[in-house]
C-alpha cells in the first residue's frame, strides 16, 4: 500500500499556502467593498466591475500559466505566483487611484487564476493515489483558511482610519512568505519524467516515500507513450469524458453562488436587517462553517468517495438556497434566519463541491494534457465566478424581488449538479492517476 511521509506532508502543507492566499484575496474585499464604492463614487455597475475586475484576471490568469506551468515547471510557476500576489496587495493598497486600483486587482486576480492551476496540479502529481483526495483537498482547506482569516482580519481592522486600505494590504506578509517557502519543496516527479529527467524524478519520490519506485516511473511513462508531445491538442474526442467531467463540476460550483456570496456576504446580512457590526460578525460565522466543514469532507473524501460527498451537499444546498429565496420573497430574514440558513447551505458546499471540484480537475486528465485541462477547468470555474459576481450586486440591489430571483437560481441549479452526480459522474478515489487515464479516455 502507497504511503507518505513527514516530508510529503510539509510538501503538501508549503504548496497549499497558495490556497491560502487564493481564498484571503477572494474573500477580503468583501469587507472593503463598501468603502470601495463609496471612495471612487461608483454606480452599482461599475461597482460590480470594480469588484469583478478580479475575476476577469483570473480567467487572464489560468488561460496564461499553460505554457509556463510546462516549460519551467510547476514549482519555479508557483514561486512566481506568490510574488504577483505580494505586489497586488500592496499595489491595491498603497495607490488610491481608481484605475490603479483595477490594475493591481487585476493582476492579483492572474495570480489566483494562476495558482488554482498549478497548486492542485502540482499536489496531485507528488502525491500518492490513496492520499491524493486529501492532499488536494487540502489547497481547497487552505482556501477556505485564508477566507476565515481574511473575514477576522476585516472584522479587527474595520472602524482604523483606511481600514479598505489595510484590509488589501495585509495580503503581503504570507504572500511573501509562501515565495521564500517553495524554495524549500522538490518539482512534480511527473513534469521531470515528461522532461526526460527521471534520475531527478527518482529523488524526488524517494524524499516523498514513494514505495514502488520503478513501476510508478514505468507507469508514467507509458502514460505519456506517443502522446508526449508538449502540443497535444486537449480537444480530441478520446478527451471528451475528462473535458465533460471538469466543465460540469466547475460549472456547477459557481452556479451555487458560493462566490457572489462569499464577496457579498456583509452586504447581504445587512439587506436582511442586520447591522454592519453583526454583519461582518455573522460573515466570520460563516468562514468558520465553511472552514470546520472542509476539513471533515478533506477527511473523508478518499473514504466516502467524490461521488457520495455531491449527491448528499447537493440535497443540502437546494434546502438551504430555497429557504434563502423564500425568506426573501416573505421578508422573514431578520433575526439569524438569514444566517442559519447561509451556515446551512456553506456546510452542504464545503463537504460536496467545495471540496471536490479541485480534486476532480487535477485527476481526471491525462499527465501528456494535464495542466491544459487545468486551466480548461479553472478558466471555467473563473469565467463563471466572473459573470456572477459582477451581475449579482446589479440583481439583489437594483430589482424589487432580486434576493428572490438570484436565490431561486442557485437552488435549481443545485438541483441540476445533484442529477450530474447520479447519473454522470464516475468514482475516482484510491485509482493511481494512470489508472484513471486508462479508464476516462478510451
Amino acid at each position: 500500500m502507497k504511503s507518505f511521509n513527514g516530508f510529503m506532508l510539509y510538501v503538501a502543507f508549503v504548496a497549499s499556502l497558495g490556497g491560502f492566499l487564493f481564498g484571503f484575496d477572494t474573500a477580503v474585499i468583501s469587507g472593503a467593498e463598501k468603502a470601495i464604492q463609496l471612495v471612487y463614487g461608483l454606480t452599482n455597475f461599475w461597482h460590480g466591475f470594480t469588484i469583478a475586475i478580479a475575476l476577469f484576471g483570473t480567467i487572464f490568469g489560468t488561460f496564461i500559466v499553460k505554457k509556463p506551468v510546462e516549460k519551467y515547471g510547476r514549482r519555479n510557476c508557483l514561486q512566481f505566483i506568490a510574488y504577483l500576489y505580494l505586489i497586488s496587495a500592496l499595489g491595491s493598497a498603497l495607490i488610491v487611484n481608481w484605475h490603479s486600483f483595477l490594475f493591481f486587482r487585476f493582476m492579483g486576480g492572474i495570480a489566483v487564476g494562476a495558482s488554482s492551476v498549478v497548486g492542485p496540479m502540482y499536489i496531485a502529481e507528488i502525491s500518492p493515489a490513496n492520499w491524493r483526495g486529501r492532499f488536494v483537498a487540502f489547497f481547497q482547506f487552505n482556501i477556505v483558511l485564508g477566507i476565515v482569516i481574511a473575514y477576522l482580519s476585516n472584522y479587527f481592522i474595520s472602524g482604523i482610519p483606511d481600514d479598505w486600505r489595510w484590509m488589501l494590504g495585509i495580503l503581503a506578509a504570507p504572500a511573501l512568505l509562501f515565495g521564500l517557502l517553495m524554495v524549500t519543496v522538490p518539482e512534480s516527479p511527473r513534469w521531470l519524467v515528461k522532461n526526460n529527467k527521471e534520475d531527478k524524478a527518482r529523488l524526488v519520490f524517494q524524499k516523498i516515500g514513494q514505495k514502488g519506485i520503478d513501476q510508478e516511473l514505468k507507469d508514467i511513462k507509458e502514460s505519456l507513450g506517443s502522446s508526449n508531445s508538449k502540443d497535444e491538442n486537449l480537444f480530441q474526442r478520446k478527451y471528451f469524458r475528462p473535458l465533460l467531467y471538469a466543465f460540469l463540476i466547475a460549472t456547477f460550483n459557481q452556479l451555487s453562488g458560493i462566490n457572489a456570496i462569499l464577496y457579498y456576504a456583509p452586504r447581504i446580512f445587512e439587506i436582511s436587517g442586520v447591522l454592519k457590526d453583526s454583519a461582518l460578525m455573522q460573515s466570520i460565522l460563516i468562514g468558520l462553517t465553511n472552514l470546520v466543514f472542509t476539513m471533515i469532507a478533506m477527511i473523508i473524501i478518499d473514504r466516502v468517495g467524490r461521488r457520495k460527498l455531491l449527491l448528499i451537499g447537493s440535497v443540502g444546498m437546494v434546502i438551504s438556497l430555497a429557504l434563502i429565496a423564500k425568506g426573501f420573497y416573505f421578508g422573514t430574514l431578520h433575526g439569524y434566519f438569514m444566517m442559519i440558513y447561509l451556515m446551512g447551505f456553506i456546510a452542504s458546499f464545503a463537504t460536496s463541491l467545495g471540496a471536490v471540484i479541485w480534486v476532480l480537475i487535477s485527476e481526471v486528465f491525462p499527465n501528456s494534457v494535464r495542466s491544459k485541462g487545468q486551466v480548461f477547468g479553472s478558466m471555467t470555474h473563473w469565467i463563471w465566478c466572473a459573470i456572477l459576481s459582477w451581475i449579482f450586486p446589479i440583481i439583489i440591489g437594483g430589482y424589487e424581488n432580486g434576493g428572490v430571483l438570484i436565490f431561486a437560481f442557485f437552488a435549481v441549479a443545485m438541483i441540476f449538479n445533484f442529477f450530474f452526480a447520479w447519473k454522470i459522474l464516475p468514482e475516482t478515489r484510491n485509482k493511481s492517476l494512470e489508472q484513471l487515464q486508462k479508464e476516462l479516455t478510451n
